[in-house]
């Protein structure tokens, strides 16, 4: 029906032999609806177009975020005079051609200076890829804090600030489960970021004392922690009993 305004999900798979273009089926939204290429879902095939598109990350379930982010700015944006006013602000304009914008991307790639304002090079190829790429960044990070508060992961030794609320355990045993707490006001973005940056370092160390790629091979720098802020303050804004707060639990 017309009136639909929640999310589905197509796993489409490539025509085989190619199609008569040779099309390919590509990530991607529209109105709710995520495309996701099945391919995405084999390793082997994933870092070959990782390394086709000179990625330093890509993932199945960064893709599925990303495009989540596309569903939710429709939905949280684009008919706010307010938000859509800061969201430029910040972003830049969304009225930009898109297509245009993509083209010039792919010809021309990212400026050399864009990590001081973007979380990925993709994300300076259209304020709408931008604000999906910081979307999908900010789930990043607060599903991976969460799941060290769950697991009762003492962060806390590692922290080099004052601020800290997760549990301090001990790690001479094993990882006990955080017990679950009522929720209390929403955090600020300031010292969520505080801790990722402790533990997106650790993390990235170990990895690297195996002899893997980095974790989180990302720079957040000042004017991306303010896009990640202004996504986590569009979220912690929201009534609790609006329907797209329900929607964003259940599709997270």
């Amino acid at each position: 029906p017309a009136d639909e305004t929640g999310v589905a999900v197509d796993f489409l798979a490539d025509p085989i032999g190619g199609g008569p273009g040779g099309e390919r089926i590509l990530t991607g939204h529209d109105n709710g609806l995520i495309t996701l290429n099945v391919a995405e879902a084999d390793s082997a095939e994933r870092e070959k177009r990782r390394v086709e598109m000179g990625e330093n990350y890509r993932t199945l379930l960064g893709h599925f975020r990303h495009e989540l982010g596309h569903y939710y700015w429709d939905r949280l944006i684009r008919d706010d005079p307010h938000r859509l006013e800061a969201f430029r602000a910040l972003f830049g304009d969304d009225r930009a051609d898109y297509e245009q914008a993509l083209k010039a991307y792919y010809a021309n790639g990212a400026p050399p200076d864009w990590q001081q304002a973007h979380i990925s090079a993709y994300a300076t190829s259209h304020p709408w890829e931008d604000w999906a790429e910081t979307w999908a960044h900010h789930l990043h990070i607060t599903d991976t804090l969460e799941m060290v508060h769950a697991l009762n992961f003492p962060l806390g030794r590692l922290e080099t600030v004052e601020a800290n609320d997760l549990p301090r355990g001990d790690t001479g045993g094993e990882l006990q489960a955080a017990p679950s707490e009522p929720p209390t006001a929403p955090e600020s973005f300031e010292k969520i970021l505080a801790r990722w940056l402790v533990l997106s370092e650790a993390s990235n160390s170990i990895n690297r004392c195996m002899g893997l790629p980095d974790l989180y091979p990302f720079v957040i720098s000042d004017v991306t922690a303010r896009k990640l802020d202004f996504v986590h303050e569009l979220l912690t804004d929201l009534p609790g009993e609006q329907g797209t707060n329900r929607e964003l639990a259940q599709a997270l």
